[in-house]
C-alpha cells in the first residue's frame, strides 16, 4: 500500500537527497553504463580462442577454411548451436561476427527482392511498418529509421508483447510487415515470452502474406540464475500452424566469446535460408571460416557452450545482485521507482515517475555517470511517459558499478522529490 507524505516530510527527504547528490558530484566520477558490453574479465575467459586454430586449417568435411566458399558456414559449428537456437542444422546459417548485420541484410533484401510468400518487393509498396514492443532494443529501431520503416509501439507484458494489440494490428493492415522480438531475457526488461505468446505469434492471421517475425534470440544461453529459462520453438510451432516462412531467427556468440570477433547465426525455413543465401552470394564469397573453426575448437559442443556461460555467469551474477541490493536499499519503499529482476540477459529496466527519466539521466551525466539516453527504449527515441531508464551492469568493475548505482539512486531521489512525488510505499 502507499501513504501520502506531508510537505515537511518531502522537503526533508529532498534536502537529504540534494546533499547526497552534491557529495556525488564533488567526487569527479567518470562511469559509463550506456551499453551492455562484456567486461574485460569476461573477454579474458576466451583468450585461448585467439591462439586457435593453431596449425589446423581443415574443417570436418575436408574444406580448407583459409579459402573461399562455404557461404552457409561450417557444419560442425552449426551443429553446436542448432539445439541452443532451436534450429535444424540444415536451416541454420553461420555468418560473420554480427547478428545485427544479418538483420540489416534481411531488411535490405526484403526491400530490394521478393521474399518467399511476398507479392512484390517492399520498396515497391507505399508504406512499410514494423511492430515494436516497448520498452525495446534501440538498434532495432535504428534499422527501421535507416530504411524509412514506420514503427508502431506495442506494450510489453510479463509474457511478451500484448498479443491482443499485435493480433489486431497485423490482421487489419497489410503494410505491417514485421515485428521485432527479443524472446528470452528481453532487452531491457528481461521478459521471457510465454508458450501462449509464442503460439499466438505463430498462428495469428496477418493481412500481409510476407509478414516476418524478427526473432532476435540474443540471450539464448545468458542465464543469471540456476533456472535456465526455456522458450517454445517458434519456428516449429509456426510451421505446424501453416506459416513455415514467418520466422527469421538470429543469434550470435558476441556476448559468449570475443564480442568483436564472434560468429552470427540466421535460421529459418528452407525457403527463407535459400533466399538469404542467394542474395548474400551477390555481396560475399563466404564468411570467416577460420574464425568459425576457432570457435568449434574452443567451444567443442553445446555442453561446452553451457559450461563457458556458467563462467560468464559467475562474473555477471554479483553485479546484478549488487544493482538489486542498492536499488532496494536506496529506493525501496519510496514510491519513486520500480525495477526488473531479470533471470538472464544484460540489463535492468528502471522505471521512475512519469516525466522524470530525462532529468534523472541529465543529473547523472552532470555528476559523471553516463547512462543510455532516456527514450532509447522506444521508437524514435520518444518514451511518451519519459519514465524508462536502462541500466547496463556488465562492463564496470563491481566497485565502479556500485558507485554508479548509488549515484543514480541519488539522482532519482532528487528529481522525484523536486517534482513533488509524495507517495511512499509501506509494508513492502
Amino acid at each position: 500500500m502507499t501513504t501520502e507524505l506531508s510537505s515537511d516530510a518531502v522537503e526533508g527527504l529532498l534536502d537529504r537527497a540534494r546533499e547526497d547528490y552534491e557529495a556525488l558530484a564533488a567526487r569527479g566520477l567518470s562511469l559509463d553504463l550506456t551499453r551492455g558490453k562484456p567486461a574485460p574479465a569476461q573477454l579474458d575467459l576466451s583468450d585461448d580462442l585467439l591462439s586457435l586454430p593453431g596449425g589446423r586449417y581443415t574443417a570436418a568435411d575436408g574444406t580448407d577454411v583459409r579459402n573461399y566458399g562455404g557461404l552457409q558456414g561450417l557444419t560442425e559449428l552449426r551443429e553446436i548451436f542448432a539445439d541452443l537456437l532451436q534450429m535444424p542444422v540444415p536451416q541454420l546459417l553461420a555468418a560473420g561476427n554480427s547478428s545485427l548485420e544479418l538483420m540489416h541484410d534481411c531488411l535490405v533484401h526484403a526491400l530490394l527482392s521478393v521474399a518467399p510468400g511476398a507479392e512484390s518487393r517492399w520498396a515497391d509498396q507505399e508504406r512499410i511498418a514494423f511492430l515494436c514492443p516497448v520498452p525495446g532494443y534501440d538498434r532495432h529501431f535504428a534499422l527501421c529509421e535507416r530504411f524509412g520503416i514506420d514503427m508502431i509501439p506495442v506494450p510489453m507484458t510479463d509474457a511478451g508483447p500484448d498479443m491482443d494489440v499485435v493480433e489486431r494490428l497485423v490482421a487489419e493492415d497489410a503494410s505491417v510487415k514485421g515485428i521485432w522480438c527479443v524472446p528470452k531475457y528481453s532487452n531491457p526488461d528481461g521478459v521471457c515470452y510465454s508458450d501462449g505468446t509464442v503460439a499466438r505469434l505463430a498462428a495469428m492471421e496477418t493481412a500481409a502474406p510476407d509478414f516476418r517475425i524478427f526473432w532476435d534470440n540474443a540471450y539464448a544461453v545468458h542465464h543469471l540464475t540456476d533456472e535456465r529459462v526455456e522458450i517454445a520453438d517458434l519456428l516449429g510451432v509456426s510451421a505446424a500452424a501453416g506459416h513455415p516462412d514467418r520466422v527469421f531467427v538470429f543469434g550470435s556468440t558476441s556476448k559468449i566469446t570475443a564480442a568483436g570477433a564472434g560468429v552470427a547465426f540466421f535460421g529459418s525455413s528452407a525457403a527463407n535460408v535459400q533466399w538469404l543465401l542467394a542474395n548474400n552470394a551477390k555481396r560475399s564469397i563466404g564468411p570467416d571460416k577460420v574464425n568459425q573453426l576457432r570457435h568449434v575448437l574452443f567451444l567443442r559442443d553445446a555442453e561446452g557452450v553451457r559450461a563457458h556461460m556458467e563462467r560468464q555467469r559467475a562474473l555477471l551474477e554479483p553485479k546484478f545482485a549488487g544493482v538489486q541490493r542498492i536499488l532496494e536499499a536506496e529506493l525501496g519503499g519510496t514510491g519513486l521507482a520500480t525495477w526488473t529482476t531479470p533471470k538472464g540477459g544484460y540489463f535492468v529496466s528502471l522505471e521512475v515517475p512519469d516525466g522524470c527519466a530525462k532529468e534523472v539521466v541529465r543529473r547523472a551525466a552532470a555528476a559523471g555517470i553516463v547512462l543510455t539516453p532516456a527514450g532509447a527504449t522506444h521508437p524514435y527515441g520518444d518514451d511518451p511517459r519519459d519514465a524508462v531508464i536502462r541500466i547496463a551492469p556488465s562492463y564496470p568493475s563491481l566497485e565502479e558499478l556500485e558507485q554508479a548505482i548509488l549515484g543514480l539512486t541519488a539522482c532519482v531521489r532528487v528529481v522525484g522529490y523536486e517534482r513533488g512525488v509524495r507517495q511512499a510505499s509501506v509494508g513492502s
